[in-house]
């Protein structure tokens, strides 16, 4: 039986909506199913979003009864021997993903854009709280969860996750990234480049940090 999110989720999502003056029917986005308490739970998904998930987001719990091929036992399985015991909860990671993508690409409002990326942190925190130490996609998720804190004017609790995903994983690239974007767009051009050179001294073969390196020597320091 599928886990319900816990009541905290819901709480958070229609306490933003109210706070942004946002009706929570709302949430739905033209043209696709609403995503609500219940669809999320008995469904239907959209084959559109769907395809923009990773595929073990497939065999994840409920989502496994909407997606094409979910119900393939021996996927379940592989994807649990692979990830270990967090991807029995890593259908919040999904969901999250999900409202993040309603969110950037398809609200067509600020107030619901607002509303999904607002959502999409509970989904973020339910995964975070239950992963193990060693979970491989803790960082990644650390990471997605900043960059949402990002959006919504969390500067502080974004630099926190991606510097706890620096920490867990110094060698992942992407939070280097994102926080070296961030002091650049702040202005303090000093603060990115010890960030970029602090990345690439763990990934030296990360492209995406030496190009934003070399166009902060173009950036003259505020």
């Amino acid at each position: 039986m599928p886990r319900r999110p816990p009541l905290s989720t819901w709480v958070i999502g229609v306490f933003a909506a109210m706070c942004l003056g946002l009706p929570v029917r709302a949430q739905d986005v033209p043209g696709y199913p609403p995503l609500t308490p219940h669809t999320m739970l008995h469904g239907p998904y959209d084959s559109r979003e769907l395809a923009m998930l990773p595929r073990y987001c497939y065999f994840t719990q409920v989502f496994r009864q909407f997606a094409p091929g979910g119900n393939d036992i021996q996927e379940q399985e592989r994807w649990y021997a692979y990830l270990g015991p967090t991807y029995h909860h890593l259908h919040h990671y999904c969901w999250a993903m999900m409202k993040t993508n309603r969110a950037l690409l398809l609200a067509r409002d600020r107030r619901v854009r607002q509303f999904f990326l607002n959502d999409s942190i509970a989904e973020f925190d339910y995964v975070i709280e239950r992963a193990k130490p060693d979970f491989v996609l803790l960082p990644e998720i650390l990471t997605k969860r900043g960059e949402n804190q990002f959006l919504l004017n969390r500067a502080p609790l974004g630099i926190l996750d991606l510097e706890r995903a620096m920490e867990i994983k110094p060698d992942y690239w992407p939070p280097y990234a994102r926080l070296a974007d961030y002091y650049k767009e702040s202005g303090d051009t000093a603060k990115a480049r010890q960030v970029l050179e602090a990345g690439l001294k763990a990934a030296p073969q990360a492209s995406a940090l030496s190009r934003r390196l070399a166009e902060l020597g173009s950036v003259r320091q505020k």
